[in-house]
């Protein structure tokens, strides 16, 4: 065979190249179709009783020269592909991907979670006093710090364990943060509690046990609140943004994602931090994402180097728990830092960040 010959063979492969690429396109815009008529009526998009059919069909008329089990693969890769294409139209179309007018700033009282300056968010895992609430709001108002947390709810997984003071914890918490002009961030986990938690707080914390609750997520998406949404400790990145996506479809776009470490077999930390998530969640949605240092490794030893890796890799702020006495807390007491300790991680994150 000539090299004229090949050339001419060569022409003829890149026009039926062409056209199976127009066929393809084609295919794919007739599958969105369907996709769209059944996203209407709320039926699945994918079908796998035609999707066999489909195959079985093609199998039938396949005269070769290629094998039916060649065949097969390459139809199922296009079937795949379309499918791939109308789920990536739909991640586009959510609210929570939308980039376009810019990054998300929430601003409560004259502070900022978001743009140039980092956030710290600090507090004991749960209020137990007024006396500890002071000590450790007036200690941290002398540092600038101006986001106080604390649990006045406490999920909990033995019912035995410490739940908090409820009501009383709020007013604690109210009445320090006046005192030192603070601003409030505690969990809110039911939706019976929204409404006393919001004559109190700032901002509502959705925790991790409550990611996928979704009648919760739709009823703080109702209010004007800021969220603070965790993470659950077993979900995958796509589905906390759908969390964030049932807030935002009810018309709350104050929404501060945190990432506090996912389970996994690794028992050296409480849970693994999942470092990767801060540039994907900022690439991939336009609100502040800050990391929980505390909750996601449990150990108060690790936790200036967890705070400095969690902000070069861009995230907005940490959340970090601080107690007056931690070996005496009601709860999480082994991953509290002391003041003492988080002076120190204060004073070595102030050296690489704008605090």
């Amino acid at each position: 065979m000539t090299d004229y010959e090949i050339l001419q063979l060569r022409k003829q492969i890149d026009e039926i190249n062409k056209k199976i690429l127009e066929l393809l396109n084609k295919r794919t815009k007739l599958v969105h179709k369907i996709g769209e008529i059944k996203e209407k009526k709320d039926i699945p998009k994918f079908d796998p009783e035609r999707e066999a059919q489909m195959l079985e069909d093609i199998i039938k008329i396949n005269k070769g020269p290629l094998p039916d089990h060649v065949v097969k693969n390459i139809f199922i890769n296009i079937f795949r592909s379309s499918l791939y294409y109308m789920e990536l139209k739909s991640k586009k179309q959510r609210l929570i991907n939308r980039k376009s007018d810019g990054d998300v700033i929430i601003e409560i009282k004259g502070e900022k979670i978001g743009g140039t300056k980092k956030t710290i968010i600090a507090g004991p895992c749960a209020v137990e006093s007024y006396q500890q609430m002071d000590s450790i709001a007036k200690f941290l108002s002398k540092l600038g710090i101006k986001f106080l947390r604390g649990g006045a709810y406490k999920p909990r997984t033995s019912p035995y364990s410490f739940q908090g003071l409820g009501e009383t914890g709020l007013k604690i918490l109210r009445d320090i943060a006046d005192k030192y002009n603070l601003i409030i961030v505690t969990e809110v986990m039911d939706t019976r509690h929204i409404d006393i938690v919001e004559k109190y707080a700032d901002i509502f914390q959705i925790g991790a046990r409550n990611m996928h609750n979704y009648e919760l997520l739709k009823a703080v998406g109702e209010r004007n609140t800021p969220i603070l949404l965790k993470r659950g400790f077993m979900s995958t990145l796509e589905e906390f943004q759908l969390a964030g996506e049932y807030i935002l479809l009810q018309g709350n776009n104050k929404i501060i994602l945190c990432e506090r470490g996912i389970r996994t077999f690794e028992k050296s930390t409480r849970n693994t931090l999942d470092i990767s998530s801060v540039p994907i969640l900022k690439n991939e949605t336009p609100f502040p994402v800050i990391v929980d240092i505390s909750h996601s490794t449990g150990r108060r030893d690790i936790a200036i180097p967890i705070a400095k890796a969690s902000l070069a890799v861009g995230a907005d702020g940490i959340m970090v728990e601080v107690h007056n006495n931690p070996e005496f807390a009601r709860s999480d007491s082994h991953q509290q830092l002391n003041l003492d300790q988080f002076q120190q991680l204060f004073t070595e994150i102030s050296k690489l960040f704008n605090i």
